[in-house]
């Protein structure tokens, strides 16, 4: 038996608003994650429920309110639009784990929206956050991916989708950021407590509870690096305070290296481009500092010590960050224990990659199985270099590095091609994805098609969110 325990759901009402997800017309299982239903203990649900036509025992659908930077700019209230929070259950393992319906119709804060999601972007959160898992990066889950049976309107019509995502908790910068905006003090104070409590029981001030959320970014962040991440839409209301990635909207990953590389259809500026994930990042942290600033206060007794410890916290990042990118990127070339004289060796790579448009994850997969040069134009440099490298990799580098190097990741144009597929009413290539995705560091011989980088005309330069 399912068992819920909705604890946010205790919050005051001023949190959330209860509703039930609308109706599905004929929903219908497109993928079903078998393992992680064992995990929740909800292997008997089926597309009655999973849709939100039936509303399982100990559930208290709703929706969360939050506010959010979009792109720099602000927004007060923001807010599950299309999404409904079924509530939680408690693992097999005893972790408290939110299940949300994404897709699930309008809500209070929908914003003139429809509420609805269409196949091609539940597929694509569906494949990406389970590769992501696989890859060890934190991350919300995707229990399940359905068709509605119901149309959707876009530029053009599709068909209406859900998706069933897992994730620690739902709670964003953002959420605080609503009650900070509205100088609910009282609120911020027990969004703090809920989230000590649910992700870092470890902590017992303001203080530590913010180092805490800063250091999981940092880590999360650097990982985002190591496999050629670009999230996309990078948000306040788009930055879980877990530490899991959330919201994979316009995702995609690099093929051809560049730092500058960017996808998301609506960021024309570049502002969440590759290279600047971790400024963006510390950027949130700060927006998220500056609603701590009361809480601190009262513990410390002035304003002016709240807002400098937590300023001196904020500034831990870059280090912060900096150390686990080293690891990050230390592991994947055999370096099991990288310092600061590692560093131009690990830039110079990116260097000549970046140069080269080298394919990002065939050139680091290329170190294990010798095929590395191949991806490279200027050999004489890639020689140069890896004759440096050759020297410095520790002797059980050939392990960490198959450890650290997935083979395989999910290629834009690939979930492009299996998204246009489902359109047909043919799953099987986004099932062949989301089967093979979860194994991403083991290469069989039958999948080696989806180690290759798209031809000129297979080339998907823009992503979009799918609202």
């Amino acid at each position: 038996m399912t068992q819920f325990d909705n604890s946010y759901a205790r919050l005051p009402d001023r949190f959330f608003t209860r509703i039930a997800p609308e109706e599905a017309p004929a929903p219908e299982l497109v993928l079903f994650n078998d393992a992680l239903a064992a995990e929740l203990g909800v292997s008997d649900w089926g597309a009655d429920i999973l849709s939100g036509n039936v509303i399982p025992d100990g559930a208290d659908p709703l929706a969360q309110v939050y506010a959010g930077h979009q792109f720099g700019g602000w927004n007060p209230q923001l807010g599950d639009g299309r999404a409904v929070l079924l509530g939680e259950v408690i693992d097999r393992s005893g972790a408290r784990r939110d299940i949300q319906l994404k897709g699930a119709g309008r809500t209070p804060y929908s914003r003139n929206g429809d509420g609805r999601a269409w196949i091609g972007p539940v597929l694509r959160e569906y494949i990406v956050s389970e590769f992501m898992q696989a890859a060890g990066v934190p991350t919300t889950r995707a229990l399940a991916a359905l068709r509605t049976g119901a149309r959707v309107q876009r530029e053009r019509g599709y068909p209406g989708a859900i998706l069933a995502r897992v994730a620690a908790s739902h709670i964003r910068v953002g959420t605080f950021q609503y009650f900070t905006a509205r100088d609910d003090v009282e609120a911020i104070r027990l969004l703090a407590d809920h989230t000590r409590t649910r992700h870092f029981p470890q902590t017992h001030t303001t203080l530590e509870l913010y180092a805490a959320i800063v250091a999981a970014q940092a880590t999360l962040i650097a990982k985002w690096m190591g496999l050629g991440f670009v999230h996309g839409v990078m948000n306040t209301d788009n930055m879980a305070v877990s530490g899991e990635t959330i919201d994979y909207g316009p995702c995609a990953f690099i093929d051809a290296y560049s730092p500058k590389a960017v996808y998301s259809s609506i960021d024309q500026f570049g502002r969440y481009a590759y290279e600047q994930q971790p400024s963006m990042a510390h950027w949130n942290l700060a927006q998220l500092g500056s609603c701590f600033v009361p809480l601190l206060e009262e513990e410390l007794g002035s304003q002016p010590k709240a807002i400098d410890a937590l300023t001196e916290t904020l500034n831990t990042f870059p280090d912060l960050y900096q150390a686990q990118w080293r690891q990050v990127f230390g592991a994947k070339l055999g370096i099991a224990d990288p310092d600061e004289d590692d560093l131009p060796l690990i830039q110079e790579f990116l260097s000549i990659m970046a140069q080269d448009g080298a394919d990002f994850t065939n050139s680091f997969y290329g170190l294990i199985d010798g095929t590395a040069r191949d991806w490279f134009l200027d050999r004489d440099a890639f020689d140069a270099w890896n004759n440096r490298w050759e020297t410095r990799r520790t002797p059980v580098a050939e392990d960490l590095m198959r450890s650290s190097n997935p083979a395989l990741i999910p290629r834009t144009h690939r979930i492009e091609e299996a998204i246009q597929s489902a359109l047909e009413g043919d799953d099987s290539k986004a099932r062949r994805l989301a089967d093979v995705l979860t194994r991403p560091f083991d290469l069989a011989d039958g999948d080696r098609d989806l180690t290759h980088p798209p031809r000129d005309d297979e080339i998907v330069p823009q992503t979009f969110c799918g609202t």
